[in-house]
This record gives structure tokens, C-alpha cells and sequence, in this order.
């Protein structure tokens, strides 16, 4: 994927982009990057999409030297960089992290927000997840790790999220390479290290009072993120939801397809919205 770049606020922030009309914003969460909607992005319709990283991954993991890169400061860092690009509103698309991320952006920054979409995402107390607390609490020995270790590691987590090996495979192959390239498990440890379950916790009163046209779809069984989350945030937010039997933690990778339809309703949905507003 060709990636855009950006220095905002003296932060380098990077970005893919493709298509025409409404903007539409996806947020990627750990330990993955823009590459995680490389499958969904191709079947997207009516939306000028901008797959955004989050400081401190994937080809960002630099910039997140020194910064703070929790899901809270990221939602600052998203607002800044859509001003930059004279985004005034877009719909805020997100897993994992990245919906964590979408939501905080949606409930502080409301006027920005053209609808919400969220797909196995952090909300509320669903996070950090158990493995991920070991990381946190290990994390003075994780960042020492040498390369295969931390390749281990990964393949672990990736096996867990996704359906089969084969697609759990080729998310290595797609995310891995930004830790080698980088500072490896040194980076993996600042970025659990800055995870904090109260960034959410201090949104979700306010979910129920977003009033933005707003879809979900959910891997119900995903251990990670357990459907009961997404069932939770279709209430509070009134929301459909759509699930996906059998489907694990990393919808857009291992079922694009159905990620896209809902997106493309959403944006259907929001983009009338707009012309009856």
C-alpha cells in the first residue's frame, strides 16, 4: 500500500488513501496497521478512504518514541491530522484499538463525526485482553526479546485472532515486518505499555447520546473482543448488528467481504443524511 506522509504538530503522521466522495476514516488496532484493510478497501463504494496509522505503529512506530501513543491521545492525534487535511466531517471506522479510538473521537469531537462503524472492538472494560496484561506486566523482558521470539509471540496472537492458520499466516507476513524494520519487541512493549481501560470507561456514558447513524459487525467468536461487547455497543449507540458465526478477532482480514457491505451501508446511510441535513 502506497502511504501517504504528513508532519502535523511535529508529529509524522501517514496515511493510505484511495476513491472519491464522503470522507471515511479506518482505524487499524495492535499489532497491526493501514495493511489490516488492504481486503476491504478495494470493495468500498462512494467514500474517499483513508486508511489512517496510529502513532507508534506500523510505519509510525518511530514517531511514537517519546509520545504518548494511548487510545485517548491517539483520538487527539486523528482530530489534529483531520484538520490538517481539512476533514471537517467523515465517518470514523474502527477495529480492535481503532475502535476505541473512533469512539473517544466521536464523543469529544461530535461535529466530526458522520457515523461510527465498529467491527471486534475495544469498548467499555473489554481491555486489555489477558495475554496482552502478561505483556504489560512482562513488558521490562519483553522489549529485550530478540527477532524470533517476538516473531513467536505475534504468530501466537495471530493464530488465536484469526479463523484459519493460512489467513493467520498472511497477517505475519503483512504486519511483522513493521516491528523488524523498527525497534522490534521494544516497540510491541511501549505500545501495550500505554494501554489504559479508563480511556474508554470515560466514553461510554456518552455513547448513548452520539445520535450518528451507526453500523457494527461482529466475529462472534472472537475471544478477544466477545460479542456481548458488540451487543452492548448496538444498544447504547441504536445501532444494527451484524455477526459472523465461526469468525474470530480479525474480521477485516479474514472476512472483507462482509466488513465492506456494512461500511458501504454506512456511508449510504450517512451520505443521505447529509443531503437531507
Amino acid at each position: 500500500m502506497e502511504m501517504n506522509s504528513r508532519t502535523i504538530d511535529g508529529i509524522p503522521m501517514r496515511w493510505h488513501e484511495r476513491g472519491e466522495g464522503i470522507p471515511l476514516v479506518l482505524i487499524h488496532g495492535i499489532p497491526t496497521g493501514p495493511r489490516l484493510w488492504r481486503h476491504v478497501l478495494p470493495r468500498l463504494e462512494g467514500a474517499r478512504c483513508l486508511a489512517w496509522e496510529m502513532v507508534g505503529y506500523a510505519g509510525s512506530i518511530p514517531a511514537g518514541r517519546g509520545r504518548d501513543i494511548s487510545v485517548a491521545k491517539q483520538a487527539e492525534y486523528l482530530v489534529a491530522w483531520m484538520n490538517a487535511l481539512g476533514l471537517e466531517r467523515a465517518i470514523l471506522a474502527g477495529h480492535d484499538l481503532g475502535g476505541g479510538v473512533a469512539q473517544i473521537a466521536a464523543v469529544r469531537h461530535r461535529d466530526r463525526c458522520a457515523g461510527l462503524f465498529l467491527t471486534n472492538a475495544i469498548a467499555y472494560d473489554s481491555w486489555p485482553i489477558p495475554s496482552v496484561k502478561i505483556l504489560r506486566a512482562t513488558r521490562s523482558a519483553i522489549r529485550h526479546l530478540p527477532d524470533a521470539a517476538l516473531k513467536m509471540v505475534m504468530t501466537t496472537l495471530f493464530r488465536r485472532g484469526h479463523d484459519e492458520p493460512a489467513q493467520a499466516r498472511e497477517a505475519l507476513e503483512a504486519h511483522f515486518p513493521a516491528y523488524l524494520d523498527s525497534d522490534g519487541a521494544a516497540a510491541l512493549a511501549r505500545q501495550v505499555a500505554a494501554l489504559d481501560v479508563r480511556d474508554t470507561e470515560a466514553v461510554a456514558p456518552e455513547l448513548s447520546r452520539l445520535n450518528v447513524p451507526a453500523r457494527l459487525c461482529w466475529g462472534a467468536a472472537d475471544q478477544f473482543q466477545k460479542v456481548r461487547y458488540g451487543e452492548r455497543l448496538a444498544h447504547d449507540l441504536s445501532a444494527p448488528l451484524r455477526r459472523i458465526d465461526g469468525a474470530k478477532h480479525f474480521t477485516p482480514e479474514d472476512h472483507p467481504v462482509v466488513v465492506a457491505e456494512e461500511i458501504n451501508a454506512l456511508v449510504a446511510m450517512a451520505a443521505g443524511s447529509t443531503a437531507t441535513a
